[in-house]
């Protein structure tokens, strides 16, 4: 029998997509936990670490007052739901504009957001990472922003051709979408 040689090869193990039967409309409406759903498989959320919450936190805060002060619309964070044509997402921060908020907001979101923030947990596929990029912006998001605590890196998504990565020198900024904000990458990792 092999036995793992530690628990991140384990916890790896067990983050594998696990195949169901089950729809889209069926998980939403599940009471399944630490999941995202993907094309008929159940995606594992990677546990976070006490850096990965400080990031998300710092994202939040950031971004949070930009979009709070200018009335832009609504961030929303962590263990929000968004259905993205046949997946189901939560990132770890996402921004809705104003104009595109749904009447009912008591339900999944059916609009993809405008921002999609993903911080890379230690135990994330960063090829799944890229992937769920690429997810946001085909289902209609703008712009998605990579996180990686390691490296200390945003990699900007606006298209599969558009891909900026910014370091500690860099200044993050909303673009056209989250017009007028901008922080230093290196703030997001204080």
């Amino acid at each position: 029998m092999d036995i793992p040689k530690n628990g991140y090869e384990q916890a790896a193990i067990s983050l594998a997509p696990i195949e169901t039967d089950i729809t889209l409309d069926e998980f939403c409406q599940s009471d399944l936990e630490g999941y995202e759903y993907f094309n008929g498989a159940l995606i594992p959320i990677a546990p976070t670490t006490m850096e990965h919450g400080e990031i998300s936190m710092n994202i939040g805060v950031f971004l949070g007052l930009h979009v709070r002060e200018n009335q832009l619309g609504r961030l929303y964070m962590a263990g929000t739901d968004f259905k993205l044509c046949d997946r189901l997402v939560k990132p770890d921060a996402a921004f809705v504009s104003t104009a595109r908020l749904p009447g009912n907001r008591r339900e999944v979101f059916s609009v993809a957001p405008d921002l999609a923030v993903e911080v890379v947990a230690p135990l994330d596929a960063f090829q799944r990472m890229i992937e769920k990029a690429f997810a946001y912006l085909e289902a209609g998001t703008q712009i998605v922003w990579v996180v990686e605590p390691r490296s200390k890196t945003v990699t900007v998504y606006r298209s599969e051709t558009n891909i900026k990565v910014l370091t500690r020198e860099d200044t993050l900024t909303g673009e056209d979408v989250v017009e007028g904000f901008s922080c230093q990458v290196a703030q997001l990792f204080e």
